[in-house]
């Protein structure tokens, strides 16, 4: 297994704070934009689901916290990413069900929005 695989399968348990009842990770939720590594050396491009996130700080310090907890890794650094929008284009299809709060337009009555 490469080291960028290593280190996306280590943040699968890291919640996004504003999901974590519903256990979407940040894998989940398409948070993670990139991994760079370089030897012993890492970087994580991470998108904000908002630029106004009241949970930034704390993601951050999780996100890099379990990475330098690896073994493999001496050096971590973790970039947000404000060149790219987060969509929700980027859910997983685990984190699409889970968020689904209303069917579909084409499941209801006459295929159209609900009233």
């Amino acid at each position: 297994m490469d080291q960028a695989t290593t280190i996306m399968d280590a943040l699968r348990d890291v919640y996004d704070p504003c999901c974590e009842d519903r256990e979407l990770s940040v894998v989940d939720m398409g948070l993670i934009e990139d991994i760079h590594v370089d030897d012993d050396r890492a970087a994580i491009d991470l998108v904000l689901t908002s630029g106004w996130c009241p949970f930034m700080v704390p993601l951050v310090d999780t996100i890099r916290d379990r990475i330098a907890a690896l073994p493999s890794v001496a050096d971590v650094d973790v970039r947000l990413v404000w060149h790219t929008a987060w969509t929700s284009d980027r859910l997983t299809p685990l984190a699409r069900e889970r968020l689904q709060f209303l069917p579909p337009p084409n499941a209801t009555a006459g295929g159209g929005p609900v009233p």
